[in-house]
């Protein structure tokens, strides 16, 4: 017989082994920002996440990242200088480049003829003698930013010529204005924003803050700017600039001229936004601890709102861009030998040259590209920074 203690332990043996086994918890996975809820992000983070559903904007974004890594390498991008003359290529329409087994990346040259008649000036492509293109090859020589000399750039023909969106009436390469042109005609809006965000932000906030007299005075001041046509008026203070100036002062005149008329709506924002909010009790709770009016205006009200900031600076920009481009074609603003995009315009001026050579109007397509992604790009952070749109 078996002994009784040897019994009982094997009938706990046999209850264990007919236990199913538990295996451990497997550790808890590491949520990303954007999986985590709502009420566990910051603000930032929020908007960071509704900004990217918004493909449109998102798209508009890296278009414009592109369009300002372009304006930043312009002397490593453009095949040229924009300023080398070719007379013997005048108005030579655009070279496409090409891709075959046999020559490469190609293109092919252009060679001009003459009609007896009429006069007219035609381009005849020789495919006989492709011109092979070359990556990373060497060029015009330039003097990057003015820091160092260099003569690499990203694509540039082995031999004769390569006009990627034509010449213009001197031979000049059109694309590689337009890179260079993209320098001046981008950092309009980016520096004139400076100004008007130190206006806007400065008097709209004084306004909302202040009240009273000061609020009346300010809001007329910004009634009389608003009640003058913006065109007439840029015209006529762009006129008074001396002729005589500096391209560097003409530059920085044409910004200042164009911030003096775009902080208004800014103003406006936050000027509302400030009498909403001084009331709350964050901001009485300061005053009543001994907070300046400056540290509770600019410590305490204004970071409540900065996205609403945001979305209407990125709105502005296009319209100062689109204000440069105006006063250079109709001569006011830049002038040559600055390139910019409104620059470039001039030469649209005479109808006939643009019926024959439409390829004069390519800066067009790159201004519209530009003010529709500014206002695409400002459609999305509005959507995101709005606090009662879905999450």
């Amino acid at each position: 017989m078996t002994a009784p203690g040897t019994q009982a332990e094997m009938e706990l043996a046999v209850r264990d082994a007919r236990r199913p086994e538990i295996s451990p918890a497997p550790p808890p996975l590491q949520e990303s920002p954007d999986e985590r809820p709502a009420a566990a992000m910051s603000q930032w983070q929020l908007i960071r996440r509704r900004f990217a559903k918004h493909k449109l904007a998102v798209a508009s974004l890296y278009v414009l990242a592109l369009l300002y890594l372009m304006a930043v390498l312009a002397e490593f991008v453009a095949p040229y200088t924009p300023n080398r003359r070719n007379i013997d290529f005048s108005y030579c329409p655009p070279q496409l480049p090409r891709l075959s087994l046999a020559h490469g990346l190609h293109t092919y040259p252009m060679t001009l003829h003459t009609d007896p008649i009429t006069f007219r000036r035609t381009y005849v492509e020789q495919r006989d003698a492709p011109v092979p293109l070359r990556l990373l090859a060497r060029g015009d020589a330039y003097r990057f930013w003015g820091l160092f000399h260099a003569d690499r750039h990203l694509i540039a023909p082995d031999g004769g010529t390569f006009f990627l969106l034509g010449a213009d009436k001197y031979g000049r390469d059109i694309f590689s204005r337009i890179v260079y042109g993209a320098r001046v005609s981008l950092s309009v809006g980016l520096i004139g924003i400076c100004f008007t965000f130190l206006f806007g932000m400065t008097l709209g906030g004084v306004s909302g803050y202040v009240g009273w007299r000061t609020d009346t005075l300010i809001q007329r001041l910004i009634e009389i700017l608003n009640a003058f046509p913006h065109l007439p008026l840029w015209l006529a203070l762009a006129a008074v600039l001396p002729s005589d100036w500096s391209p560097i002062r003409i530059y920085f005149a044409i910004t200042i001229l164009l911030s003096l008329l775009n902080w208004t709506g800014l103003a406006r924002v936050v000027r509302g936004k400030i009498l909403a909010l001084r009331e709350e009790d964050y901001a009485v709770a300061a005053r009543l601890l001994g907070a300046g009016h400056a540290r509770v205006l600019f410590r305490h009200l204004m970071p409540g709102f900065t996205s609403h900031i945001i979305v209407a600076l990125t709105l502005s920009i296009p319209g100062m861009i689109l204000g440069e481009t105006s006063l250079s074609f109709l001569g006011l603003g830049l002038r040559p030998p600055v390139v910019s995009w409104g620059v470039m315009l001039q030469d649209c001026m005479d109808v006939k040259a643009v019926s024959i050579y439409p390829w004069l109007l390519i800066p067009v397509a790159f201004i519209v590209t530009t003010v529709l992604c500014f206002n695409f790009l400002g459609d999305g952070l509005r959507d995101a920074a709005d606090p009662y749109g879905a999450r």
